[in-house]
C-alpha cells in the first residue's frame, strides 16, 4: 500500500499528515505501509517543512525532520494507490490533473472519518495564528486514525 498526502506547498499539511501516519502505522504494525507528501506549487520544493508545523509535531512526539517539499508529479498517480488532498481545492487539481489510465484512487482527506467530517477541509495554518497548527494536528490525528481503521478493514495485512 502506498499514500500520498497532497496540499499547496507541501510545507504543513501534508507534511504533517505524513508524519502522523507514519506514527501511527508503526504502531499498529503497518510500518511497511509507503507514506510520502507532495504540494500542488512547486513554491517550496527542496525546503523542510515549516518550522511552526515541525515544532508543533514535535511537541506530539511526531518527527516531520526527514521531509523535503516537491511538487506533485504525473507518476505519482500510477506509484501511489492513495492520493489524499488537504482539502476541496486541492481535490479539483488533483482529479483535472490525473491521467485517465491512472491506478491511484483521489480522496479529500477527511472523508475517512464519514458523517458530518465528510466534505470537510482541513484548514490551510500557514497565514494563520500558531494555535492553527494545533487545530490542524488535532484534525490528522483524527483523520489518520480514521484511516488506518479503513486500511485495516480493507485487509492491509500486518508484516510478519
Amino acid at each position: 500500500m502506498r499514500i500520498l498526502f497532497v496540499c499547496t506547498g507541501n510545507i504543513c499539511r501534508s507534511p504533517t499528515a505524513e508524519g502522523v501516519l507514519r506514527q501511527k502505522l508503526g504502531k499498529r504494525g503497518l510500518d511497511h505501509v509507503l507514506v510520502d507528501s507532495a504540494g500542488t506549487h512547486g513554491y517550496h520544493v527542496g525546503e523542510s517543512p515549516d518550522p511552526r508545523a515541525r515544532d508543533k509535531a514535535a511537541q506530539r512526539g511526531y518527527s516531520l525532520d526527514d521531509q523535503t517539499a516537491r511538487r506533485i508529479a504525473i507518476e505519482d498517480f500510477e506509484r501511489f494507490d492513495w492520493v489524499i488532498a488537504m482539502d476541496r481545492g486541492h481535490l479539483r487539481q488533483l482529479e483535472r490533473l490525473c491521467p485517465p489510465q491512472a491506478t491511484a484512487e483521489i480522496h479529500l482527506f477527511r472523508d475517512f472519518q464519514g458523517g458530518s467530517h465528510a466534505g470537510q477541509d482541513i484548514p490551510d495554518p500557514y497565514y494563520g495564528a500558531l494555535g492553527g497548527f494545533n487545530e490542524v494536528l488535532d484534525l490528522i490525528e483524527a483523520g489518520c486514525e480514521a484511516m488506518l481503521d479503513q486500511l485495516q478493514q480493507d485487509g492491509v495485512p500486518r508484516r510478519s
